[in-house]
């Protein structure tokens, strides 16, 4: 240092002094004016970034959100479309097992009254075979009864004794 001091002269230093002042201006004029617009630049744009990613950020959140609701719609809609699906099937069930119902009941009640008809048909021509059989015997029986006079009076005081009078 001491050596520095001993050997300083004053041009030297004034050129040296000139040129360090003349490398400020030309740097201040050339570089560092794009060099500080390039970091203002980048510093605006990184800004810009975080300002786009945050506002992104609330965005996908705001979509997310959106997303649940009309998700929990869907499966609320779903469940009470299921709900109805299940009372419409519940509902045919029953119609058909109730006009199943109605239609046994039916086939029951014309069975029955079939039955009825045809036994009514059978008793009155067992009625009728038995009357006409009766009507026979009865008759083969009063020919033997009154082909003998003796017996035909016999059969008339009977009838006779049987009548009440009153």
């Amino acid at each position: 240092m001491e050596k520095l001091i001993n050997d300083f002269s004053l041009g030297l230093f004034f050129w040296q002094f000139l040129i360090f002042v003349g490398l400020i201006f030309l740097l201040k004029k050339f570089a560092w004016k794009p060099i500080l617009d390039a970091v203002n630049e980048r510093e605006e744009g990184i800004r810009n970034a975080l300002l786009s990613a945050e506002n992104a950020k609330k965005e996908m959140q705001n979509l997310k959100s959106d997303n649940e609701k009309l998700l929990a719609e869907a499966r609320l809609e779903r469940d009470t479309m299921m709900k109805e699906a299940r009372e419409i099937k519940e509902k045919m069930i029953n119609d058909a097992k109730a006009e199943a119902q109605v239609a046994g009941q039916k086939m029951i009640e014309q069975a029955k009254a079939s039955i009825e008809s045809e036994k009514n048909a059978a008793l009155a021509e067992l009625k009728s075979q038995v009357s006409s059989l009766s009507l026979d015997i009865a008759e083969k029986l009063l020919k033997d009864e009154l082909s003998n006079k003796e017996a035909q009076t016999k059969l008339v005081e009977k009838m006779l004794g049987d009548v009440k009078l009153n």
